[in-house]
């Protein structure tokens, strides 16, 4: 059965996407220290995602930005991003295993939501460090056009030094202006 494994990376940071991954895998993928993103350290998440990209028989990532996050939420912009990147492989899965507790609409076949599948399914690991690889690389970038909210270092996530950033500068486009903790600090950041 040619089996989809879904992640996402970014659901609570407050600045910068959600990032979705779909992957399929083959039967004996081979890939030595498959885990849960979170588990791994950053070079080691870097060359797993360059062999699962390679090894792959089908990926997909989708980024959903912060304009869109706050349109419609975090939760389903998340769903949204994870239907679009099963949609977008290469190869139709017959299943779909999704971490996390809800299924997103309009499926193209059965699907399954797992808590907790980021350390149980194989196809669902390599979706998590697709998507987590994948934000950070664009957090990286993003830090280059907004140096001073140091998105390298906190990845968008609410940092003590993020927050005083925020404070000092306000959000800037990248910031999910939705997210309570961007809303306080607008009221008091310059102009």
């Amino acid at each position: 059965m040619i089996t989809a494994g879904v992640d996402e990376a970014g659901r609570g940071p407050l600045a910068g996407p959600v990032v979705c991954a779909a992957v399929i895998l083959p039967p004996d993928d081979g890939l030595i220290g498959l885990d849960d993103s979170k588990k791994l350290g950053e070079g080691r998440r870097e060359q797993l995602f360059e062999t699962i990209q390679e090894i792959a028989i089908a990926h997909c990532i989708h980024f959903v930005d912060a304009a869109t996050i706050d349109r419609m939420n975090i939760l389903q912009a998340t769903l949204h991003g994870m239907r679009l990147a099963i949609h977008g492989l290469d190869v139709a899965p017959e299943l779909v295993l999704i971490d996390g507790n809800r299924l997103p609409p309009d499926l193209p076949c059965p699907a399954r939501a797992l808590v907790g599948g980021d350390g149980l399914e194989r196809s669902i690991m390599a979706a998590s460090i697709l998507a987590k690889v994948s934000r950070d690389r664009h957090l990286r970038a993003l830090d280059a056009r907004f140096p001073a909210y140091g998105f390298a270092r906190n990845k968008g996530y609410p940092t003590a030094e993020h927050l005083a950033a925020l404070l000092r500068h306000g959000p800037c486009p990248e910031h999910r202006r939705s997210y309570g903790p961007v809303q306080q600090v607008s009221l008091f950041a310059p102009d």
